[in-house]
């Protein structure tokens, strides 16, 4: 493996005009492709196997038009304090609100009048009514002029004197990324980047090459969009997963050159060394990454699957120009990448005398320089006091995973919007007038021969049930086979006891069927909630099964070692831990609230974990390998055991803070946007890669390696038989360009 790469990274070094012009070419080619192609399909979601998916796909076979996948606005109306909606003041508002929503756009198929179905849509004080407006495009197709006319329409009704919000899918949600923050934490990069390479050049390698990476993924999933039925958002898990190791990669091969450069070597020897030797940590922390985002298949969600396997194609991308770009770019300027002070004994042409006294007297300082570094000086703390170490590490992270036990999962709702959006608004006014149930109506299918009689049965023996305030009347298809009711809950939909009561409704539905002689389904937005949730909590301890052991397998390869993947798994799995309890404490139970900006804590969105879990796994494998081969490449030169670790931290300490830092930047400008769940995301990420990187692999790591000692090398015989060799450590590489030990233990960055 490191041969092969070293060769890869010399030709890419030598011949860097046509390296960078096919990269360039790929560029343009997928863009163009992407420009070309057909507009993505809209989003759409499905979940084989659960109930609630089997009761869709039901109506939109029985009841066509109510199945339609429309988008639709509810628009809910309150009279001003003291007169009632019912007065024919007030109802004059109200209506010639209604004439406005149905021609306020050409996408508009209707709005229900709520006046002619007093009994639904009028609360019982007659204080609030509530509208629906049905589009006959999903909300994806749903214009801007629509969302415009439909805003125009509410104002006009405000400026009248009545309460009005909207919710519903049809609403325009305010765009929650992109905002100041994000482009903070792109700036602290850059910060962190040229702080850590003293060269603008240096700095901008790693953010140009991993920008490049992610256009042509992101490029490529557009263009194979309407192929695949890959939607717009399958993009977003690619270009936060591609920036986050395209920089990592790029960075690690970077630190690598300059590290052989300042032993002496030749810049196209630098860059074979850095490719076969940095490349092919890149190369398995790559695959460790791609093994966990490909993973999300055994979730079997059809969307998950679609974003793993896109962003797993962006990550292999990455990799790709991690090995080639890089080198290819460091050959168009080999001294320019080198920090600015001393740069002229790296210059390639022949300098002036002066010149030449400058570099000798700069080369001789650095040789003097016998000093360690910030890395070197922590690892041999670590190695004089591992178990404090390890203790401190380990208990002060399982203290902050215990509110993790209390976990409670959901997904994003109305409710747990922004107070000041109209959404909330309107998902508030219901709650309170018509009770907190009526934001999650259930919807209960019911086939048999004669679907109404049958229905109206089931819907008298459901309105009993202890949590149910109330049941529509049962409406049949034309043909009669099958029949709709609508149950309101007593509970809001994201509450425990609102799950609770759609397992009871399924439990009574079996036993009623056999009475009946029909086939009952519950379903509608919240029982498809909970069926969502329960499929991600049941396919979490497959996944992570899944990526550990492959992970496990591959850091075996790499490392030649079992207890070293073994506990990498169980380190990535403490700052998981603690990751989740940090989230349930400042997220669901509301700690420092106010701090983040949290309106509404609550449950913690179903798709985190999952997600988390890909994401940190990945860089905390980029960590553990960045870390780890460089400790694995001196024992495998000689060094002793606790050597090893020293020059780990040494030549790679800083290369792992400076890109942990740059990853917590990028995912804390999330913190600071408005909507609760991209804090929560940004959040997430930013803690956990505070976790693992500083208190994992900067921390516990090294003190287990003081522990164990030759040990942690230790592998099978009949085990290091079977696995294949692929000399990440470069043994195989140029014996003969072997310098003197002394200049190795300089810095990594001039």
């Amino acid at each position: 493996m490191a041969t092969f790469l070293s060769r890869l990274g010399r030709l890419a070094f030598r011949r860097r005009g046509v390296t960078l012009l096919l990269w360039l070419l790929i560029f343009g080619g997928v863009g163009f492709a992407a420009s070309s192609a057909p507009a993505p399909p809209a989003d759409t979601f499905s979940m084989p196997g659960t109930e609630s998916q089997e009761a869709f796909d039901l109506l939109t076979e029985k009841f066509p038009d109510a199945s339609a996948d429309g988008a639709s606005a509810r628009v809910v109306v309150r009279a001003p304090e003291g007169a009632k909606i019912t007065t024919p003041a007030q109802r004059t508002k109200v209506e010639r609100l209604v004439a406005e929503l149905g021609m306020s756009s050409p996408q508009v198929v209707g709005v229900a009048d709520p006046y002619k179905t007093p009994e639904i849509s009028i609360s019982k004080d007659g204080t609030t009514a509530y509208m629906v407006v049905t589009y006959k495009v999903p909300a994806m197709e749903v214009g801007d002029k629509a969302h415009d006319a439909l805003d125009a329409a509410t104002e006009r009704a405000r400026e009248a004197g009545l309460t009005v919000e909207a919710g519903g899918d049809a609403v325009k949600i305010e765009q929650a990324m992109g905002g100041t923050g994000e482009q903070i934490g792109i700036l602290v990069s850059a910060f962190v980047l040229v702080l850590t390479f003293g060269s603008m050049i240096a700095a901008g390698m790693p953010l140009i090459t991993a920008l490049i990476g992610v256009g042509i993924g992101i490029s490529g999933i557009t263009a194979l969009g309407s192929t695949l039925g890959l939607s717009g958002t399958t993009s977003t898990l690619a270009m936060m997963i591609g920036l986050a190791v395209g920089i990592d990669y790029a960075l690690f091969i970077v630190s690598r050159f300059r590290a052989e450069r300042t032993e002496g070597r030749t810049p196209e020897e630098a860059a074979g060394r850095a490719v076969g030797t940095a490349g092919s940590a890149v190369v398995f922390a790559g695959l460790t990454v791609i093994v966990a985002l490909a993973g999300l298949a055994v979730v079997d969600i059809p969307m998950l699957t679609k974003m793993g396997l896109a962003a797993a194609g962006t990550v292999a991308v990455a990799v790709l120009v991690a090995i080639t770009l890089v080198p290819a770019l460091l050959g168009l300027a080999p001294v320019k990448v080198m920090a600015r002070k001393g740069r002229l004994q790296y210059a390639v042409k022949p300098l002036s005398e002066r010149k030449q006294r400058r570099a000798a007297k700069h080369a001789a300082k650095l040789a003097k320089k016998t000093k360690p570094n910030l890395g070197s000086r922590w690892a041999s703390y670590v190695l004089r006091h591992p178990v404090a170490v390890l203790l401190v590490g380990v208990v002060g992270l399982g203290a902050v995973a215990v509110p993790a036990t209390s976990l409670e999962l959901g997904l994003p709702g109305e409710g747990q919007m922004s107070t000041e959006t109209t959404q909330r608004k309107a998902y508030d006014l219901l709650s309170q007038t018509f009770g907190p149930g009526f934001n999650g109506p259930l919807m209960v299918t019911v086939q048999a021969k004669d679907a109404k009689a049958v229905g109206d049965q089931v819907g008298e023996a459901l309105k009993g049930t202890d949590g149910v305030a109330s049941v529509s009347p049962a409406i049949a298809n034309k043909v009669g086979d099958t029949a709709i009711l609508t149950l309101i809950p007593t509970t809001g939909p994201t509450e425990k006891k609102t799950e609770e009561l759609v397992r009871e409704l399924r439990d009574t539905a079996g036993d009623l069927e056999q009475g009946t002689a029909s086939r009952i389904l519950v379903t509608g937005q919240t029982a498809m909630f909970i069926d969502f949730s329960q499929t991600l909590d049941d396919a979490l301890l497959p996944y992570l099964g899944l990526v550990v052991g492959l992970a496990f397998l591959l850091l075996m390869v790499v490392f030649r070692s079992v207890l070293v993947p073994l506990k990498a798994a169980l380190g990535f799995l403490l700052s998981v831990a603690a990751a989740l309890g940090a989230v349930v404490a400042v997220f669901q139970w509301g700690w420092l609230a106010d701090v983040f900006g949290i309106d509404a804590p609550g449950p913690i969105m179903s798709t985190m974990p999952i997600f988390m879990i890909g994401v940190v796994f990945g860089l905390a494998m980029d960590y553990e390998v960045f870390l780890v081969s460089r400790m694995r490449e001196s024992y495998a030169h000689g060094a002793r055991p606790a050597e090893a670790v020293v020059d780990g931290f040494r030549y790679g300490g800083r290369v792992v803070s400076a890109a942990a830092v740059i990853m917590m930047s990028v995912f804390s400008g999330f913190i600071v946007e408005d909507n609760d769940f991209v804090k929560m995301i940004g959040f997430a990420l930013a803690i956990a890669v505070l976790f693992d990187a500083f208190i994992v692999r900067m921390a516990i790591v090294p003190a287990l390696f003081a522990l164990l000692g030759k040990s942690a090398w230790w592998l099978p015989k009949w085990l290091d038989r079977i696995l294949p060799r692929v000399d990440v450590e470069g043994e195989k590489l140029g014996q003969a360009q072997a310098v003197p030990r002394s200049h190795r233990e300089r810095t990594l960055v001039g």
